[in-house]
């Protein structure tokens, strides 16, 4: 049994946009290249609307098939391979500790982190919604038992208002989810994160921390000193630590950053 952490970019959507493609062509060969329309300006106006639908979604499926076969776990790149591991190298966990994975996904990073830290545990929580059908707990959990990682464990959670009390965790972490919640100030998401964090705790979270998507991030971690947190840091990541520039900017992940510090 092996495990399976799916793919950021799921083959669905590499299809879907390709249909759209198809689509688009033979709704032009039917409009434009048949006497079902008569000449004129109508006509003439659906073709190169059909034209530059055709080119879109071929753009975008020919976009989406690269990202997935650089964000597959068993292909040449394994850039989310990469990454988890990554980031799973910045967690601290006290023999005893308790760390939690916000947005756990597949529970690629939960259990990364587990394995580490036998001796600790760690829990995974996420919304599994719709957006992203195919990631869910029993998902977690099979993939848990084919690491052969007992200590962790899975539950449906909200990023935006955490089940746990203050002061719960002794490491708090997460990668590549933040950015997705539609919110206007994603820096309170990660001060809900981090109410959550024992003091003396580890805080490692990575995300796409550009201004438009996070505002002064480096204003953040300098109000997060101010609060008491230590060693804060904002480790860049598409700079050649995790991804070349260049790959993070046609991927669209240019701003990746590890926040890091202690509580």
């Amino acid at each position: 049994m092996k495990p399976d952490y799916k793919n950021w970019v799921p083959k669905g959507m590499v299809y879907g946009f390709f249909g759209g493609c198809a689509a688009a062509i033979v709704l032009l060969i039917i409009f434009g290249c048949t006497p079902i329309l008569a000449k004129g300006v109508f006509k003439t106006v659906l073709i190169v609307v059909f034209i530059l639908a055709a080119l879109a979604f071929a753009v975008a499926g020919v976009w989406m098939y690269k990202l997935h076969k650089a964000f597959d776990y068993n292909g040449a790149r394994q850039m989310s391979r990469q990454i988890i591991e990554g980031v799973a190298d910045y967690a601290k966990l006290p023999d005893g500790g308790v760390g939690l994975d916000v947005g756990c996904g597949s529970g690629a990073l939960t259990i990364a982190c587990a394995k580490r830290f036998p001796n600790a545990s760690m829990i995974g929580i996420d919304r599994w919604g719709k957006e992203y059908a195919s990631f869910n707990k029993p998902l977690c959990e099979n993939n848990a038992k084919a690491e052969g990682v007992s200590n962790v464990s899975f539950k449906q959670g909200d990023a935006l208002k955490l089940d746990f009390p203050d002061e719960t965790f002794d490491l708090v972490t997460s990668n590549y989810v933040y950015h997705n919640i539609p919110s206007k100030d994603r820096q309170a998401i990660l001060l809900e994160t981090l109410r959550t964090l024992k003091k003396g705790g580890t805080f490692a979270i990575h995300d796409i921390m550009s201004r438009s998507k996070y505002g002064d991030i480096e204003g953040f971690a300098k109000k997060l000193e101010l609060m008491g947190y230590e060693d804060v840091q904002l480790i860049k990541t598409d700079n050649g630590k995790f991804m070349e520039p260049g790959e993070a900017g046609w991927m669209g992940l240019s701003g990746s950053a590890i926040l890091y510090g202690r509580k």
